[in-house]
C-alpha cells in the first residue's frame, strides 16, 4: 500500500502507543488496546492458514466479530462485510462479485449461511471465528502489503444486483485523518456504536474512536431502543448515528429534557436530519456540539457536515426544513451543476478528492456515475478511474446563506433508517416473484418518521401467495414492502410511462381507509 497509512495502524498504532486503555467496552466484557490486539493476533494467525486476500465477514455485533475484522485487516487482506439478516442468495453475489475465498461468522450469525432449500450451496469455506479465537497462540505472519482495497461495501444496485464500492486505504486514511481532528476524539473519548458493518459509518465508529486512543463502547439489543439510557449508563461522550433513532425515541418519550448532560458531540448521518428532530435532541443534550453530516459510501463515509450554533435562535430555516449539510470538507473538491452541468445554486452535486473511491468493482456500474473535469459523463470504464474526475452521487442540493441544503435524490434510491436502497432493485426482486407482472415500489414519507416503501403490483397472485415472504428472500429486510396494492393494470400518463402521481394517491386513498 505504497503511500498510505493501513487502516489496521489506526488501531495497531495505538495498542503500541497506550497497551493499558480500554479500546472496546462490549455487553460480554472490556478489553485493553493490548487485550484486544492479543486476540487479533491470534485470530490472524489461524486466518493465514487459508489462502485467499478477500476475505467475508458475517457477524452479529459479538465480540468475536471486532476481533474477525482486525484479524483480516492486520493480515494485509480485504474485509466484505454481509448482514446474517440479508438473503443468502444476495450475500452470495455479494461475495462472488468480491471474490471472497472464505466466510468468516461468529456462532450467531453461522446459521444464516445455511442455504435454503433448493438454493446453490456456498462457494466459499465458512471458518467460525470462536474457532480461531480459542486456537493455539502463535504469532501471525507480517501483513501483506499488497495494494488492494482495505475493505468493500455493497450498495443497492438499479439492475436488481449490489454494486460493490472498493474502499482504499488511501481513500480511508484521508477521511479518518479529518474526522478525528473535526469532531474532537480522543483517548478520553468514549463513543457509540450504533451502525451494522455492512454500513459504512461503522467505520466512524471503530477507527476514528481506536485512532483517536478511545473507547469503543457496544451496546447491547435493548440499549438501541432506548438512547438516552444507553448513552447515560455507558458514559458517551461522542454520538454517532441515523436520525431516526431520535424519532424512535421520542414516540417512547425517552428522550427527556437534559436527559444526556454529558454528550459533547452528536453526529447524525445516514438520512435528512429535521430541524424539529435536532430540536429535540438539543434539549436532551444541551451541552453537546450537534452535526448534521452527508457522504455516499462512494466517497468514504462523510465528506461534508454542518454544526449548528449553541444557541437554537440562531440557527438557519431552510426550504425544506432540513438542517444543512454544510460545507465540503476543505480537502475535497466539489460543485453544484445545472441539468446543463453549469454552476448553479441548485442543481447536482459533484464531488472530488482523496476519499473519492476509484470506480465500482463492475465497469459497468461507473456508466454515468463519473464526469470528466470537462462536464462529459464517463462510460463503461473497467479498472481504475482518474483521479480528477468528479463521482456524481446522484443527490440534489440547493445553496441557501452559503449553505448546502440536501433535497432528496435526483434518481431513485431512498434511504430507510439509514440504508441506501435502489427502488428499481426492489422492484425487480418482486418481479421475480411468482404471480407478479408489473411491479412498482414507491417512497411515501411520513410525518417524522421518514420514508416507507408501499409496493403496487400486478398479475395473479393466485390462493395463499405470500408475495411478503418471497421478496424477503431477495432483498434485505428494510427494503421489504410495508404494503403491497394489487392493481387490474398499472395507470399510464399521456407518455405512456407509468403515472407514479397517480399510484401515489392510489396508496394514499388506502392509508387513509
Amino acid at each position: 500500500m505504497p503511500g498510505a497509512r493501513p487502516l489496521y495502524d489506526w488501531f495497531g498504532e495505538t495498542a503500541t502507543r497506550t497497551p493499558d486503555a480500554v479500546a472496546l467496552d462490549t455487553a460480554e466484557r472490556r478489553l485493553s488496546y493490548a487485550e484486544l490486539a492479543g486476540l487479533v493476533e491470534r485470530t490472524a494467525a489461524g486466518l493465514a492458514r487459508h489462502d485467499t486476500a478477500v476475505v467475508g465477514l458475517c457477524t452479529s455485533g459479538t465480540l468475536a466479530g471486532y476481533v474477525g475484522y482486525l484479524a483480516v485487516l492486520r493480515l494485509g487482506r480485504t474485509v466484505v462485510p454481509i448482514s446474517p439478516r440479508s438473503p443468502t442468495a444476495r450475500n452470495r453475489s455479494v461475495l462472488e462479485q468480491a471474490g471472497a475465498g472464505l466466510v468468516l461468522a461468529d456462532r450467531p450469525s453461522a446459521g444464516a449461511l445455511c442455504p435454503a432449500d433448493g438454493e446453490e450451496p456456498w462457494t466459499a469455506p465458512v471458518q467460525l471465528l470462536e474457532e480461531l479465537l480459542q486456537g493455539p497462540t502463535a504469532p501471525a505472519p507480517a501483513p501483506d502489503r499488497t495494494e488492494r482495497p482495505a475493505y468493500i461495501l455493497f450498495t443497492s444496485g438499479s439492475t436488481g444486483e449490489p454494486k460493490g464500492v472498493p474502499i482504499s486505504h488511501a481513500n480511508v486514511s484521508a477521511f479518518l485523518g479529518c474526522a478525528i481532528d473535526r469532531y474532537e476524539l480522543g483517548p478520553d473519548s468514549r463513543v457509540s456504536q450504533t451502525f451494522g458493518f455492512t454500513f459504512d459509518p461503522s467505520v466512524l465508529d471503530l477507527f476514528a474512536t481506536w485512532g483517536a486512543g478511545g473507547t469503543l463502547v457496544v451496546p447491547e439489543k435493548r440499549e438501541l431502543l432506548i438512547p438516552a439510557t444507553y448513552a447515560r449508563r455507558r458514559a458517551l461522550t461522542h454520538w454517532f448515528s441515523v436520525p431516526s433513532v431520535i424519532t424512535l425515541a421520542r414516540r417512547y418519550r425517552a428522550l427527556p429534557p437534559e436527559c444526556l448532560p454529558d454528550l459533547r458531540w452528536s453526529v447524525f448521518m445516514g438520512e435528512q436530519l429535521t430541524l424539529d428532530q435536532a430540536r429535540t435532541w438539543a434539549a436532551a443534550a444541551p451541552r453537546s456540539v450537534i452535526a448534521n453530516a452527508f457522504g455516499p459510501t462512494e466517497l468514504t463515509v462523510l465528506c461534508a457536515d454542518f454544526r449548528l450554533p449553541a444557541d437554537p435562535r440562531d440557527w438557519p430555516e431552510t426550504s425544506n426544513g432540513t438542517v444543512p449539510i454544510g460545507t465540503p470538507f476543505p480537502h475535497l473538491d466539489a460543485v453544484v451543476l445545472d441539468g446543463n452541468r453549469r454552476p448553479a445554486d441548485d442543481g447536482e452535486l459533484c464531488v472530488r478528492g482523496a476519499q473519492r473511491f476509484g470506480g465500482y468493482l463492475v465497469g459497468d456500474h461507473n456508466t454515468g456515475r463519473f464526469m470528466s473535469p470537462e462536464g462529459v459523463p464517463l462510460g463503461p470504464t473497467p479498472g481504475e478511474v482518474p483521479a480528477e474526475h468528479w463521482y456524481r452521487p446522484g443527490d440534489r442540493v440547493t445553496r441557501e446563506r452559503g449553505l448546502l441544503v440536501h433535497q432528496g435524490r435526483l434518481d431513485r434510491q431512498v434511504k430507510v433508517r439509514g440504508q441506501r436502497i435502489e427502488l428499481g432493485e426492489v422492484e425487480t426482486a418482486l418481479r421475480r416473484c411468482p404471480g407478479v407482472t408489473e411491479a412498482v415500489v414507491l417512497d411515501v414519507p411520513r410525518t417524522g418518521e421518514g420514508v416507507h416503501l408501499r409496493a403496487v403490483l400486478t398479475g395473479d397472485p393466485g390462493p395463499g401467495a405470500d408475495v411478503r415472504h418471497e421478496v424477503a428472500r431477495l432483498v434485505p429486510d428494510y427494503a421489504v414492502p410495508e404494503s403491497f396494492t394489487w392493481l387490474p393494470q398499472l395507470p399510464l400518463n399521456l407518455s405512456g410511462k407509468v403515472d407514479h402521481h397517480a399510484l401515489r394517491h392510489v396508496v394514499a386513498d388506502e392509508e387513509g381507509c
